[in-house]
């Protein structure tokens, strides 16, 4: 079941040209700092974009830090959303039940696939940006956010982190968007909840007043993967942000195994 729903993903325009998409973006604004010269002030703009100027190394974690705030969530919530409100919409979903398939395996099936876009998704855009950035910028020693410069394989070690952070902490959003996938026969409806969801929680993040629950906000640790990139690394958040998108992946998948396990599916 799993080879089956992979090929419809791999099959579909939509998940070439969302990663072209999703790529682009930073392939631009490598383009414009190349052509210009003109960088972000540091500590302004996304994170590292000021150093890519002086290492093209960096341009994958610059990426990142670029697409992580809304184009990459986007993306996931728009697969993830489509993976069971998709099949009612089309009226495929009892169909697919009607086989020895139980509902939760589906759902876990599903999940993984969602799962494998998002790693997809996250490694093509670091990946495209190495390229193009080595191209445009060249390869030299990578300055520590905290100062020292970090070995070449070092470095290279701490972006294979930073693909594995953000790629888990995507995983959190999909768990979003399936659970409203099976609470609605709309994929549209339930990808526009979840974006509805994290931008909330980016609203909330940088409130004052909502300073005691920023802790618990899906999106409060998205961009702590720049502590990897500290000499030594700062592990803190870290692992406060690996911990929370693993109760929301577990919190939200209960809650969808729990809805769709008892759910009438009549499309």
């Amino acid at each position: 079941m799993f080879a089956v729903e992979m090929r419809k993903l791999l099959r579909r325009p939509r998940t070439w040209v969302t990663l072209v998409l999703l790529a682009g973006l930073p392939a631009i604004v490598a383009i414009f700092l190349k052509v210009t010269g003109v960088g972000p002030r540091p500590g302004q703009g996304p994170p590292f974009l000021s150093a890519v100027l002086n290492n093209g190394a960096l341009l994958p974690a610059a990426a990142l830090a670029l697409v992580l705030p809304l184009f990459l969530p986007v993306a996931v919530a728009v697969v993830a959303g489509d993976a069971i409100a998709g099949e009612a919409q089309q009226g495929t979903l009892r169909y697919l039940l009607v086989r020895p398939v139980s509902r939760t395996r589906l759902l876990w099936v599903k999940l993984a696939v969602v799962g494998v876009f998002i790693l997809m998704a996250v490694v093509f855009v670091a990946g495209t940006s190495y390229l193009i950035g080595v191209q445009l910028f060249g390869i030299h020693p990578v300055p520590s956010v905290s100062g020292p410069v970090l070995p070449a394989e070092d470095a290279g070690l701490r972006i294979g982190l930073t693909v594995l952070y953000v790629a888990w902490s995507m995983l959190g959003v999909a768990s979003v968007a399936l659970f409203l996938s099976t609470i609605t026969d709309s994929p549209l409806a339930a990808a526009l909840g979840s974006v509805a969801v994290l931008i909330a929680s980016q609203v909330l993040d940088v409130l004052d007043a909502a300073a005691s629950v920023q802790p618990y906000l899906p999106t409060r640790y998205w961009l702590a993967f720049v502590d990897l990139f500290r000499e030594p690394i700062l592990w803190r958040n870290l692992q406060r942000g690996v911990a929370l998108q693993a109760v929301y992946v577990v919190v939200l998948f209960g809650a969808a195994w729990a809805n769709f396990a008892s759910k009438d599916v009549t499309s």
